[in-house]
């Protein structure tokens, strides 16, 4: 049986015309439209907050400024007799790519390769696992969906680039707003006892537990918890009974302040907390809230806009 292939219609409009665009080509038949617009694309990111840790950095730039509309027919003479009723009377100029069946499924993979992180991380896409690992690097397998690059996103790296540095073997970790788990599953990669992973989006529970699971990580050692440790005092306190090397807090600025109170009992004497999500505008209020609760800021880590503070007990 040949190979069904396609032609990719792409066309390049403006948000306020965005409407009228899907409009005609619904008019005309056309009912199965893919709307790219940076606008959309943000708001469903805030929308799902535990795959954060995925953003592809070179995605976001992709869609910066971008409204289009996209449509399919087949590379054929019907498909091209339906490509011509629904541009007719069209007022927007358009691209027609021609997609082979295996470019429709899998042609998005192109854009998520290896990432090399620190000196040891190689964060690695899952479909790519087969390629070898560059001497002295340690994998770390995740599975992005259609929408998620791999770790690449500024505030992640730098998280990325403390837990690579502070994590000790045989030492513990909590992960504050887990997501999607890279950060813990990183440190237990790289050799912690065990990790606890907390987020209040109960979805994030089975996307780390998968991506725990890629990584040959169990739940002897992963556990992860649904749950807001600002709000619900039984699962903060639960989690004081330990205490932890180190703290992760890859959130935003107006969640690591209040819960800067809570991290003095949850650390090691000796144990670092790590915080990322920071707008740089942001980073003298974080630093003030963790220096009010007795933490003594350590370092400082910049990139693209985005600060990571390392901090200990004072």
């Amino acid at each position: 049986m040949d190979e069904i292939k396609w032609l990719e219609v792409a066309i390049n409009t403006t948000p306020d015309k965005l409407e009228e665009v899907c409009a005609k080509l619904t008019a005309a038949g056309m009912d199965a439209l893919v709307i790219e617009d940076e606008g959309e694309f943000l708001r469903f990111l805030e929308q799902n907050r535990q795959y954060w840790d995925y953003v592809d950095q070179e995605l976001l730039e992709r869609m910066k400024g971008v409204t289009r509309v996209k449509f399919y027919v087949t590379d054929d003479a019907n498909g091209r007799g339906q490509l011509e009723a629904y541009t007719r009377g069209l007022c927007w100029e358009y691209t027609v790519t021609p997609l082979a069946e295996n470019d429709w499924a899998y042609s998005w993979q192109k854009y998520y390769k290896p990432l090399a992180i620190g000196k040891r991380l190689y964060v690695v896409p899952q479909w790519e696992r087969e390629e070898p690992i560059p001497q002295g690097r340690c994998p770390l397998y995740l599975n992005p969906g259609l929408t998620f690059g791999t770790g690449s996103h500024a505030s992640t790296q730098l998280c990325l680039e403390g837990v690579e540095e502070h994590t000790i073997p045989g030492r513990p970790v909590l992960d504050l707003g887990c997501g999607s788990g890279i950060l813990s599953i990183a440190a237990l990669c790289l050799g912690a006892s065990r990790a606890v992973g907390v987020d209040i989006d109960p979805k994030a529970v089975d996307v780390a537990y998968e991506n725990a699971a890629l990584n040959g990580i169990g739940r002897d050692r992963y556990t992860v918890r649904a749950g807001d440790v600002l709000s619900d005092a039984s699962l903060a306190a639960e989690l004081a009974r330990e205490r932890w090397h180190l703290v992760l807090a890859n959130l935003v600025a107006d969640v690591i302040i209040p819960l800067s109170a809570q991290v003095p009992r949850l650390l090691e004497e000796d144990g670092v907390c790590l915080c990322s999500g920071i707008i740089d505008t942001r980073a003298r209020e974080v630093e003030a809230a963790l220096s009010k609760n007795g933490l003594a800021v350590t370092r400082k880590r910049e990139k693209n806009g985005w600060v990571a503070l390392e901090a200990q007990l004072a």
